[in-house]
């Protein structure tokens, strides 16, 4: 499998480092605006700073892991170079470009994965199995604050120039409760607080926003970023049920901006009436095996031809419902799906 990886910050390196590592993939170039610093296992590979150029190469598949606002346009000239792709989330700014990509990759029979990163960790799949045995309707309560500084503050910065957390961050965790609840969103009403002036004048760095489905679930999640952000409870995972709950239990979090700690479980509470059970998920698996794991389910859907409709709707469903959480933020009027 040749793989053409674009954009070289964290998760495009890791996402190299994935494809160095497996037997069945070759990276044939790796494409940054500028000469990027790498680890040592990638720097004998091509370097390209021209897309048009790496596509010449031919890649049975691009892996994009630019900014948000690239992420559509790439992967349309990626698929009408030929080229399978693997996108970080989220699919694009807005659900008109995220849903071109869609209609683009069934046309042309290439497939496409977006970096829902929770999909291929076995803690999050056991919490969504379980969850999804209570029996629903369902109330979710989620949140994932960051204090970050130095780097981490810049990355943020960057980020916001064209999304704000509540999309960036919230696209995981709405799609988990997506694939827990199986409904269709119908409205959205969010809230958000601009709390830096090192930010865009019309950018938020705090927002919260809650959901209702069509099956009476309601979901309530909150994202931050900056050094004023608070540390205390900045990691709730909580799904409600008439029967019970599944909440994270792992308190030894380290710091927020620890990005392994973003993913990490540790431990499941299923509460019952009847009584509670502990779930201790021990040895799970870090960033970069995540990614090992991401890259390699992308590289059996190509091979084993994976029908990944049902991925790709949820993509969108899940970008559309944090958007209509920035258009709320931005308007203060519910957004009616």
């Amino acid at each position: 499998m040749r793989a053409l990886i674009i954009g070289l910050g964290n998760m495009g390196r890791s996402h190299a480092l994935a494809h160095h590592a497996a037997h069945d993939a070759e990276i044939v170039g790796l494409v940054s605006r500028t000469q990027p610093d790498l680890p040592s296992e990638l720097q004998a590979y091509p370097w390209f700073s021209n897309v048009d150029a790496a596509l010449a190469t031919k890649p049975d598949l691009v892996v994009i892991a630019t900014y948000s606002d690239s992420h559509a346009e790439l992967a349309l000239k990626a698929i009408d170079a030929g080229a399978h792709v693997f996108v970080e989330k989220p699919l694009a700014t807005n659900v008109s470009d995220a849903q071109a990509v869609v209609d683009k990759a069934h046309a042309t029979g290439r497939k496409l994965v977006v970096g829902y990163i929770l999909r291929h960790h076995p803690s999050w799949q056991r919490l969504i199995a379980e969850a999804r045995a209570l029996g629903g309707p369902y109330v979710f309560r989620m949140n994932l604050n960051q204090q970050s500084k130095g780097a981490e503050w810049e990355t943020h910065k960057a980020l916001m120039d064209t999304t704000a957390p509540i999309v960036d961050c919230g696209v995981h965790y709405v799609d988990v409760w997506c694939q827990i609840t199986d409904a269709k969103p119908v409205a959205v009403h969010g809230m958000g607080l601009r709390l830096s002036d090192e930010i865009a004048p019309d950018m938020y760095n705090y927002g919260q926003f809650q959901v209702m489905f069509n099956d009476g679930s309601v979901g309530w999640y909150e994202a931050g970023w900056g050094p004023m952000m608070s540390e205390t409870a900045f990691f709730v995972k909580d799904v409600i049920s008439p029967n019970g709950s599944v909440s994270i239990t792992d308190a030894d979090k380290g710091e927020s901006a620890d990005i392994d700690g973003h993913t990490k479980v540790g431990g499941l509470l299923v509460h019952r009436p009847a009584g509670d059970q502990m779930i201790d998920l021990a040895e799970e698996p870090g960033h970069q095996e995540l990614c090992d794991a991401e890259q390699a389910y992308m590289r059996r859907a190509i091979a084993e031809d994976i029908d990944l409709t049902r991925h790709m709707e949820d993509a969108v469903r899940s970008l559309a419902i944090c958007l209509a959480a920035d258009e709320s933020v931005r308007t203060g009027q519910r957004v009616t799906l």
